[in-house]
């Protein structure tokens, strides 16, 4: 996910690569990310109110997470143009990038008859996740992961993410070239992108492999991207 702040004077193109064949684990990085494995900071912990499609929401956040400091624009954009799950929604979703919870926790609650997958790097988000998911009494269909422990045969009916931008444009595309062949037939992947990170150019990557992509919303300099099953 991406907090909105533009660190970078290129969009993710311009990026470096953070490589290591695997999301998490980067070389070349040295500083305290939110995508660490494991956060050197202190666990300085505060919460984080916001409100979305009409439920309020309490969750705590920590030092070392992304966005500790607020509920992420991206996310909120996210969260308020892309179409949320109801109680009609059955199966499995999968919030890709869990950070501390926030889209996890809005998909459990908004659709009750759904398991959901809420997968990140970062061990300290996992376990923000899991306690924010345990507090809404959704711990039974919050179903906290990191990238390797989800079963090779589990499908998502939806895919959410406000991808990681910083990590740079090959990781990110390694990432979603692992995740979204994961949709089933006729399920639908919602992602979140800053325009000025490069939510065009992914736009036009998504759609160069195959994938339908439609830009539905474009708010605050994010672009909301619906990604349905490739045209091939």
């Amino acid at each position: 996910m991406i907090d909105g702040r533009t660190d970078c004077a290129a969009p993710c193109d311009g990026l470096p690569s953070l490589r290591s064949g695997r999301w998490g684990r980067m070389d070349g990085v040295t500083a305290d990310h939110y995508f660490s494995a494991e956060p050197a900071a202190p666990e300085k912990r505060s919460r984080i109110a916001f409100t979305a499609a009409g439920r309020s929401y309490d969750l705590a956040v920590a030092a070392g997470v992304f966005s500790a400091g607020r509920l992420d624009p991206g996310t909120a954009v996210l969260l308020r143009k892309g179409d949320l799950p109801t109680a009609a929604t059955s199966g499995t979703l999968l919030d890709l990038g869990c950070g501390y919870g926030p889209i996890a926790c809005v998909l459990a609650s908004e659709a009750p008859a759904t398991t959901v997958y809420a997968v990140d790097v970062n061990s300290r988000a996992r376990d923000l996740t899991a306690e924010n998911a345990a507090a809404l009494g959704l711990a039974d269909r919050v179903r906290v992961a990191a990238p390797d422990e989800v079963p090779a045969d589990v499908i998502f009916e939806q895919i959410w993410s406000n991808p990681p931008t910083h990590v740079g444009k090959a990781e990110l595309h390694a990432l979603l070239v692992r995740w979204l062949p994961r949709l089933a037939p006729g399920g639908v992947g919602w992602l979140v992108i800053n325009r000025n990170l490069g939510g065009d150019s992914l736009h036009t990557w998504l759609t160069s492999l195959g994938w339908d992509v439609a830009r539905t919303a474009s708010q605050r300099g994010f672009r909301v991207l619906r990604v349905t099953g490739k045209t091939d």
